[in-house]
């Protein structure tokens, strides 16, 4: 772990200058600034921009269980094309055009696993070819947009594949006591919504960090935030966010639907 988060710092130092070595505005206006490339580049400032007005679709290019573990909230995901190798993987840009229903002038920004991550530049170029006119990319990917604050969210089978394969990852209900101790998914921690308070070290994020409840020796790890329904887990989430925590997803569902998903 600690391999990796100097190699994302080191990755992040290096797009504060552009190709030139001038420096940009600052972080979040960064983008990678590769040569070549028949794609213009969006920076994590702009993607923000894009999510919030809903002015473009937000194509994840990464494989359909990628997508359900951990995605950019509001993107979309396609099947894979047929008969391609996985270390070659590119979506089908057949099932891109029955998402947009044929309308190949919509705005896209495409995303995948980040600076060295060539699946967004596959899917640019096949699209291109296809007669797509308003193609982009996000290519600092999902590990910039979480090492700059962007949280993430999970799907139902994501919760299931997690539940089932990653014994360090930590279920957080938040949910209030009352809730949680009537019953609560295997293994989860209750920090409930009510003690989650605006700002840094504050009510219970505090006293989790200090009980246990959160993990402190590593703020790699999984975190999977559930609520009542998806406002009240994204609130939490991003408050783990901002308290440092690298990895975290909030459940796309009630906390019924996250029970359904986990049941034998």
């Amino acid at each position: 772990m600690k391999h990796l988060t100097a190699l994302w710092t080191a990755v992040l130092f290096g797009l504060l200058t552009t190709a030139y070595g001038q420096t940009a505005g600052n972080i979040y206006q960064a983008t990678l600034g590769e040569s070549g490339q028949r794609t213009v580049e969006v920076s994590t400032q702009q993607l923000r921009g894009i999510l919030a007005d809903m002015s473009a679709v937000v194509l994840d290019a990464r494989p359909l269980r990628e997508y359900a573990i951990s995605h950019i909230p509001g993107a979309k995901n396609v099947a894979a094309k047929p008969g391609v190798s996985m270390s070659a993987y590119v979506s089908d840009v057949a099932e891109v055009g029955r998402l947009l229903e044929g309308k190949k002038q919509t705005p896209l920004v495409l995303y995948c696993n980040g600076p060295y991550c060539g699946k967004s530049k596959r899917l640019a170029e096949e699209l291109l070819a296809a007669g797509y006119t308003n193609v982009r990319r996000y290519q600092l990917g999902i590990p910039v947009w979480r090492a700059l604050g962007g949280v993430t969210e999970i799907e139902p089978d994501g919760l299931r594949y997690v539940a089932a394969n990653d014994q360090t990852a930590v279920l957080v209900d938040v949910r209030e006591a009352e809730d949680f101790r009537s019953g609560s998914l295997p293994n989860a921690r209750n920090i409930p919504r009510s003690g989650v308070l605006e700002g840094k070290d504050l009510g219970d994020v505090k006293r989790a960090k200090d009980d246990g409840r959160l993990p402190m020796q590593d703020h790699n790890t999984r975190l999977i935030v559930i609520g009542r329904d998806v406002a009240e887990a994204r609130y939490v989430a991003e408050a783990l966010v901002r308290e440092a925590f690298q990895n975290v997803a909030y459940f796309h569902g009630s906390f019924q639907d996250a029970q359904a998903a986990l049941k034998p």
